[in-house]
């Protein structure tokens, strides 16, 4: 077989991959590209190709199973997909509403949260330790000093 369909192949494949993200189409085209290196360093019949083509797809697609668990998955091992919560552990923000016996309400970005925590005043900053929930457990931090500006 020519090793110029394997060629072709691969890079059909990964245009399929391009309009259908997700799909191992990639990982697929990547063992026909190895099929089309193979076929054309070494002129090979049609079953040693199918062969190759075989075991470089299934090695590719071990790999990307490996790489998408990865970036799907948290360091945690629980998806981290539609959890902004997640994402909120480290985060800083300020009181918007005093904390009052531990509970109360701040503002990260344009989103005010549910919070626990000591009791502050509104206006202080903190930054999110842990979620429960949807509730943030917060920690006052400290400001750093801005200079005042020069006149």
């Amino acid at each position: 077989m020519n090793p110029w369909i394997w060629g072709i192949g691969a890079l059909a494949l990964a245009f399929v991959e391009l309009h259908a993200p997700g799909l191992y189409f990639v990982w697929i085209a990547l063992g026909a590209a190895v099929t089309s290196v193979v076929a054309f360093r070494v002129e090979e019949p049609l079953e040693t190709q199918l062969v190759i083509f075989a075991a470089a797809s299934a090695c590719s697609c071990v790999v990307g199973y490996f790489v998408y668990r990865r970036t799907i998955y948290a360091p945690f091992g629980e998806p981290a997909l539609n959890r902004r919560e997640r994402q909120l552990v480290g985060a800083r923000g300020v009181v918007a509403e005093r904390f009052k016996d531990g509970q109360g309400k701040i503002r990260i970005g344009d989103s005010v949260w549910l919070a626990e925590g000591p009791d502050l005043d509104a206006g202080t900053p903190v930054a999110v330790t842990a979620m429960r929930g949807t509730t943030a457990i917060v920690t006052p931090v400290k400001q750093p000093d801005i200079p005042p500006a020069i006149s």
